[in-house]
């Protein structure tokens, strides 16, 4: 999917991360591009394969931006839906000044008085292998596809999206 910059102040930004050869890490991809088929027009669809500063130009300019990745906790079966708003999410720093993460790179952004998003809030789904090059995705990983795919959708279509997918916790 080609990374979308035309609608620069979008009200809601669907930035979906992922590595499409790397087994699970695929799935952001694969829901940005069914979410850009069912809903086309009604929220910009971005997709990157980047993180930390080089996610800037992603999460500019618009209110609110709704992040869709991959997570490895090991604490949950492989395909658990999370849905996390921003403010819950205590940034843990790397190991390496030069490392900076979605929420680091926010916080520097919002520092300079960027045009950052309001509200951040990130539906992540337990991943079982992230590192296997042209592994093939998990069952249930697979499952949750169109699973997430469904709720952003729906959510969408409600006056407050984002409130429409936390009210679905648990998924």
């Amino acid at each position: 999917m080609a990374e979308s910059h035309e609608h620069e102040h979008a009200r809601l930004r669907l930035l979906a991360l992922g590595n499409d050869i790397l087994s699970d890490d695929a799935f952001g991809l694969l829901v940005a591009g069914r979410v850009a088929g069912r809903a086309p027009g009604r929220l910009e669809v971005v997709t990157s394969s980047a993180s930390g500063f080089h996610l800037l130009d992603h999460v500019l300019g618009v209110g609110r931006l709704l992040v869709v990745d991959v997570v490895q906790t090991g604490r949950a079966p492989a395909g658990t839906l999370y849905i996390i708003r921003e403010e819950d999410v205590e940034v843990v720093h790397g190991g390496s000044p030069h490392y900076t993460g979605l929420f680091e790179m926010l916080a520097v952004a919002r520092e300079l008085r960027l045009a950052t998003p309001a509200e951040v809030l990130i539906l992540a789904v337990e991943a079982a292998d992230c590192l296997t090059v042209g592994g093939a995705m998990h069952p249930a990983v697979e499952a949750a596809v169109e699973r997430v795919t469904d709720l952003i959708v729906a959510a969408i279509g409600q006056p407050d999206p984002f409130a429409a997918l936390a009210e679905c916790v648990p998924c």
